[in-house]
C-alpha cells in the first residue's frame, strides 16, 4: 500500500477571494498531497478589498501544534506563507522543530511585500524575523521585493543577470538549499517577466521567461509555490517543477481574463486543475552557464 504524503500548510484563509489556503488546498490536493491547514488568520475577504475584517489566530496555532503532537503527527513537508507577526514566525519555527518527519521538506514563501514596498499589515520587524526563519528552509520563493528585504538591499533597482545570480548565491548562504526568485522584470526582453532559481546541491542556475499578461491577480504566488512544493514532494526535478508551475500560472491568468471582471477576487483556476496531472509543458526553461 502506498503512503499519501502529508503537508502542514501554514497560511491565512479568506471568506471571499482566492489566495493562500483557498489556493493551496485545491492545488496540492489535486497533486495527491494530504494538506493539513494551520490557519494563521481568518479574513472576511482577501486584503485587496477595503475594510476587510481579520482575526489573528496566533494563540490557536500553538493549540494546534499541541494537539498534533498528542496525535503523533509528523509531516513530510511544512509550507508557510503569510505570517502576520514575528510571533507567528516563532510558531512556525516550533512547528518545524517538533513535527517534521525525517527528510521533511521545509518550504517558506517569505510573504512581506511587492512592488518595492512592505504590505500595509506589516511593521518593519517582520523582515528580521523572516531572515531568521529562512535559515530553517530547504526552499524559499521570494519575489524580487522580498529577496531585497531578506538581503537588506534597495528594492527599487533594475538588476542585471549577474546581480540576480549574486542575490541567489547570497540567499542560499542564509541556509536554504534552493532559492527561486519570481517577478524579475525581463530586462533583456521587452514585455517579459522572469523567474530565476539556484539549486545549491547541484550547483545549477535556471531562468524561466514568460510573456507578460495584462492581469494582476492575487494568489498567483501561492499557486506557483504550491505547485513547486507538490512537484518536489514527488521527486520531480527543480527545472521541471518551475516549468510546470510557470506554465499553470500563465494559463490560469489567461483563462481568468475571460471570466473575472473584478481581479481583486483572485484567479479562476479550478477548471484547469486536471492539467496538473499531465507531465508536459509548453514553456522552456534555460539553464544558465556562469
Amino acid at each position: 500500500m502506498k503512503d499519501i504524503k502529508r503537508l502542514a500548510a501554514v497560511h491565512d484563509i479568506s471568506g471571499f477571494g482566492k489566495a493562500s489556503l483557498t489556493v493551496v488546498i485545491p492545488i496540492l490536493s489535486t497533486m495527491g498531497i494530504q494538506v493539513c491547514p494551520m490557519p494563521t488568520a481568518v479574513l472576511s475577504a482577501i486584503s485587496e478589498f477595503p475594510q476587510t475584517r481579520m482575526k489573528d489566530l496566533s494563540g490557536f496555532m500553538d493549540e494546534i501544534i499541541e494537539h498534533w503532537q498528542k496525535l503523533g503527527l509528523k509531516f513530510d513537508a511544512i509550507y508557510s506563507g503569510f505570517l502576520g507577526s514575528p510571533r507567528q514566525v516563532k510558531i512556525v519555527q516550533k512547528l518545524i522543530s517538533e513535527t517534521a518527519a525525517d527528510k521533511c521538506l521545509n518550504v517558506i514563501d517569505p510573504v512581506m511585500g511587492d512592488n518595492g514596498k512592505l504590505y500595509s499589515v506589516f511593521s518593519p520587524d517582520i523582515i528580521s524575523s523572516m531572515q531568521e526563519l529562512v535559515k530553517s528552509a530547504q526552499v524559499i520563493t521570494p519575489n524580487l521585493t522580498e529577496a531585497a528585504f531578506l538581503l537588506d538591499e534597495k528594492t527599487e533597482q533594475l538588476l542585471s543577470r549577474e546581480s540576480v545570480i549574486e542575490w541567489l548565491q547570497r540567499l542560499v548562504e542564509m541556509g536554504p538549499q534552493t532559492v527561486i526568485i519570481t517577478s524579475v522584470p525581463g530586462y533583456e526582453e521587452a514585455n517579459k517577466t522572469c523567474t530565476f532559481a539556484y539549486d545549491k546541491i547541484a550547483n545549477d542556475y535556471w531562468k524561466m521567461s514568460c510573456s507578460y499578461l495584462p492581469g494582476n491577480f492575487p494568489g498567483t504566488g501561492d499557486m506557483f509555490t504550491s505547485i513547486i512544493t507538490g512537484c518536489l514532494m514527488q521527486n520531480i526535478p527543480l527545472s521541471n517543477a518551475i516549468e510546470k508551475a510557470a506554465h499553470f500560472v500563465y494559463d490560469a491568468i489567461g483563462f481568468s481574463l475571460d471570466y473575472v471582471t473584478d481581479r481583486r477576487q483572485g484567479i479562476y483556476f479550478e477548471p484547469l486543475l486536471p492539467e496538473l496531472l499531465k507531465s508536459g509543458t509548453q514553456l522552456e526553461i534555460q539553464k544558465l552557464e556562469l
